[in-house]
């Protein structure tokens, strides 16, 4: 089942999510999907960012809006991709942004697993995505799920820096998050489209730097962003 997959320390704050009607016509869906299609991620990595950033743990979100629908790019963490698989240009854009920053060489991997294993949660607000056909999970089950994940992030003592690239992240994150107690950063989306936005953006406003001054003044520690 499904919910099997999803780690233990998550499923207190998804129980009444992953007990109700939706979540059985979500795995309903994906079962007749994977009948027809690939489905990426590969159904054990779904939960990745969850199985990587347990919810105390978690310093920072960063949303995408769903997995790449190229096969062997999407893992389960937003932006990323596993070892050897060419950089997406919204990662570019991304690593672009950090070197501006912080003066910081070019990745030799997509891979964002470090990223996660230090408490950065790399959220898609839809899991999974059929080859091909980005956004073709939309609103079929997910958003109840990841919508649940970040009210429980929210309910962390926190702070926490929640990073929305984009209007859908920024309108979502707004909806959910007490920006009292946690730290909200809007940039545009580092899509090709938007990404030499996003660049001017990250120049004059120091997003990832200034998500550690707000780490480090809170006694959780900076974020190496070093790759």
């Amino acid at each position: 089942m499904l919910s099997e997959l999803v780690p233990e320390s998550w499923r207190s704050s998804l129980v009444d999510e992953l007990h109700g009607p939706g979540f059985s016509a979500l795995e309903a869906f994906l079962d007749d999907e994977a009948k027809v299609a690939k489905v990426f991620p590969p159904r054990p990595q779904i939960f990745s960012a969850l199985a990587l950033t347990a919810p105390q743990q978690v310093k920072a979100v960063i949303f995408g809006q769903d997995p790449y629908p190229t096969e062997g790019n999407a893992n389960g963490l937003a932006f990323s991709v596993s070892g050897g698989v060419k950089v997406p240009a919204s990662l570019r854009n991304i690593f672009a942004g950090l070197s501006l920053e912080f003066g910081l060489p070019k990745p030799t991997t997509g891979n964002l697993e470090p990223w996660a294993k230090q408490g950065v949660l790399l959220l898609n607000t839809v899991l999974t995505v059929r080859e091909g056909a980005a956004n073709s999970h939309r609103r079929k089950g997910w958003e109840p799920i990841t919508t649940a994940v970040i009210r429980a992030v929210a309910a962390q003592p926190g702070p926490v820096v929640f990073f929305c690239f984009g209007v859908q992240a920024r309108e979502m994150v707004a909806r959910l998050v007490d920006a009292t107690k946690h730290t909200i950063i809007v940039t545009p989306h580092p899509s090709p489209l938007n990404g030499s936005d996003f660049i001017k953006a990250v120049e004059a406003e120091r997003p990832f730097s200034k998500a550690n001054e707000v780490l480090v003044a809170a006694g959780r520690g900076a974020i190496d962003w070093k790759l």
